[in-house]
């Protein structure tokens, strides 16, 4: 059987060939796919550089500790910071600084939250005029406490109320908002609404990207309207309850059967991606996911310290020949799915340049969303966004550390 596309904006995926358009010619031809710096000017942007993002805004109260206080415990902060937060803000916060025009759908108080948020996101170039402001309320805001000994953050999430509901926006003011849009990202929060906003999406032929952090309800709906699903690492295994992480991309490839491709993002284990192949003829061989899987780590380079991205292109000898002809991913009592699997690293980023992991997803989104309106193959898509995520972790804070278009650390992804 062979799969039917449909069209994507003003592309038209034919049965052959990937979601992506291929770039002219190949930057690389091996299997393991590195960037190191290139002084060329920053190529043009997009054509087409709207995005809408649904979601969470808030404001972040920051505190570094030279360790996690114990019950009753009083301890003094090392540094502090007040900032915008909230998934969808931080990584339209991401797109906007890398040239991208991004538009918000969110809801905030007439408090000096709800003023500080709009004030910070209009100054970062995101347009705020679909943020709803009630009268009365409270913004969302949340507690950071960031351990400087474990490197890691507890995050203490107050939500705003009133929330943002499916009444709050008109039919007009969506139509105003889809008006050129290329993508629509939803952060899985306020999941009423954003199934509202993602059925008129889906109605106007936009493409859209949905995060999954866990597990609620809803959800499923939602992720059944995606074009790509971007998800943490528990998110795969306890959805789909299969036995492993790779099976579980195969699963839900086969239950989502109009998401073109799969991410889960797995720490500083970097990510591992699935995208849909449109080639799904009967002749294609099969071959167990786990046993593709563990071919294709042996090539991970554990020395490189920039982000990379492995991939079958490239692989010399037995493996090469086995590789170069699945095509079908075979999953025990789940079943197959015709694509491609990808294995994106992390930068490694000396322990004394580590400072903060807060928005770290939310950056790696904001940075998939440019590579999107970019048409980037997955093999730069992927150290790309690997490269944005350890920068924004490099200061305190969700959006602090957010690279720029002209950051001299992107220069070899945007040449």
């Amino acid at each position: 059987m062979t799969c039917i596309s449909k069209p994507f904006n003003a592309t038209v995926f034919h049965t052959h060939s990937s979601p992506f358009p291929q770039f002219p010619p190949r930057l690389h031809s091996n299997a393991l796919y590195s960037h190191t710096f290139r002084s060329h000017a920053v190529p043009p942007l997009p054509q087409n550089q709207i995005i809408i993002g649904c979601g969470m805004t808030a404001v972040d109260f920051l505190a570094t500790v030279d360790g996690y206080p114990k019950p009753d415990d009083k301890i003094r902060s090392t540094s502090s910071k007040v900032q915008g937060g909230g998934n969808a803000a931080n990584a339209l916060t991401c797109a906007a600084r890398l040239g991208l025009k991004p538009k918000l759908i969110s809801k905030v108080a007439d408090d000096a939250q709800g003023k500080s948020i709009l004030e910070e996101l209009e100054a970062d170039g995101v347009d705020t005029s679909f943020i709803v402001v009630s009268k009365g309320g409270s913004s969302t805001f949340s507690y950071v406490l960031v351990d400087t000994q474990t490197k890691t953050r507890t995050s203490i999430y107050t939500p705003g109320d009133p929330p943002l509901m499916p009444d709050d926006l008109s039919q007009s003011m969506l139509l105003s908002a889809f008006d050129g849009a290329r993508l629509v990202y939803f952060d899985g929060m306020s999941i009423e609404t954003a199934l509202f906003v993602g059925r008129e999406a889906a109605r106007n032929n936009i493409p859209i990207l949905a995060e999954a952090e866990s597990p609620r309800e809803g959800l499923d709906e939602l992720l059944k309207l995606a074009d790509f699903v971007v998800c943490s690492a528990k998110f795969p295994l306890a959805w789909t309850q299969a036995p492993s992480i790779p099976s579980a991309l195969v699963s839900m490839l086969i239950r989502l059967p109009n998401i073109k491709f799969v991410i889960v993002t797995l720490g500083e284990d970097g990510c591992l991606m699935l995208e849909r192949s449109t080639n799904d003829d009967v002749g294609v061989e099969e071959m167990n996911v786990e046993s593709f899987l563990e071919l294709l780590y042996k090539e991970k380079d554990d020395s490189l310290a920039n982000p990379t991205c492995i991939s079958s292109n490239g692989i010399t000898g037995h493996a090469k020949a086995i590789m170069e002809a699945v095509r079908k991913f075979r999953s025990n009592g789940i079943g197959t799915v015709c694509g491609r699997f990808f294995i994106g690293t992390a930068e490694k980023i000396p322990d004394s340049e580590l400072i903060d992991t807060t928005g770290a997803g939310d950056a790696f989104i904001g940075a998939i969303m440019y590579a999107i309106c970019s048409n980037m193959v997955p093999e730069i898509m992927l150290p790309f966004a690997a490269k944005v995520a350890a920068a924004k972790c490099r200061a305190l804070g969700a959006r602090t550390g957010l690279p720029h278009r002209t950051d001299p650390c992107l220069a070899s992804f945007l040449c």
